[in-house]
């Protein structure tokens, strides 16, 4: 990576002549931090493709999973989530406040301003800001966005760590220089990054081994978004995989998301029923860097 050059990735300014991906999402999540023509694109989506929603929502409560099952059972005290999108329906320190009081601190990462600005807010009314924080930066430019979240004094570099991406890898990440999805390398140096003992965790939309009425509207759903200009990639199992690197996987290994621990959903937690898992079209997975 480049040393940072705001030139090369420079911060967006809010778009309201296109649909965003991030308040698209918190549309389906049943948010408000979106505007008409967010709305206007959802409801496209979801006339050809209904289930979207209860994808997006099967997303959702695998983050909620995930930070109860690392707070609980890992004893990860600090988490960076990159692409963090909009405060909808439960953000990671909500969840890791249920169930570890005051003890974990969390930075929260986009680049999407009206993501950035509303979690501040959040965070204003229902955060700690010796333990909470959320910044600008661009997930293609891993060490810039480093030492940004490492600026707010919030994360200790020397201590284990949970690095989220969650439903994020699967929008096209192009290098400005080259037009070419750089994701993958992206991911790479979050990995070095990453002190022993931390986690990367992920999830990704899919058009591998889901049934085949689903693998028709994702291609529909892939045109719809390529067209709004908001590209994405459908990457396969074995690619998803690839993302994790040397790291060990926890189990249940990379499923889809409705079968990732199950056993940590809250009591109050919404149900989302599908056909069979591989309807919800995601896989999730967990690992960790010895």
């Amino acid at each position: 990576m480049t040393e940072p050059d705001d030139r090369v990735y420079p911060p967006r300014d809010v778009d309201l002549e296109r649909p965003s991906v991030a308040r698209v999402y918190d549309y389906y999540l049943g948010g408000s931090t979106n505007w008409a023509v967010d709305r206007e694109f959802g409801d496209r989506v979801l006339a050809e493709f209904p289930l979207v929603r209860d994808i997006a929502l099967a997303n959702r409560l695998f983050l909620h999973r995930l930070v109860r099952h690392l707070v609980v059972s890992r004893g990860i005290r600090q988490f960076v989530d990159v692409g963090s999108g909009v405060p909808t329906m439960g953000h990671a320190h909500q969840v890791a406040d249920e169930v570890a009081p005051g003890a974990v601190r969390v930075v929260y990462v986009d680049h999407e301003p009206v993501a950035v600005a509303h979690s501040r807010i959040l965070l204003e009314d229902h955060g700690d800001a010796t333990r909470h924080a959320a910044i600008q930066a661009d997930l293609r430019d891993p060490d810039d966005l480093w030492r940004r979240v490492l600026a707010t004094n919030v994360i200790d570099p020397e201590q284990p760590m949970a690095l989220l991406l969650i439903a994020v890898l699967h929008v096209r990440q192009p290098d400005p220089a080259t037009d070419q999805d750089i994701g993958p390398a992206a991911v790479a140096r979050y990995r070095d990054l990453l002190p022993p003992g931390s986690y990367l965790a992920l999830s990704h939309l899919t058009d591998d081994d889901v049934p085949p009425d689903v693998r028709t509207r994702l291609a529909r759903l892939k045109q719809l978004y390529d067209a709004a200009g908001n590209p994405v990639i459908w990457r396969t199992r074995e690619q998803i995989a690839t993302l994790f690197g040397d790291f060990d996987m926890v189990d249940p290994g990379l499923v889809w998301t409705p079968l990732w621990h199950p056993e940590n959903s809250s009591a109050s937690a919404r149900t989302v029923a599908f056909d069979s898992p591989n309807g919800s079209a995601v896989l999730a997975g967990v690992a960790v860097r010895r």
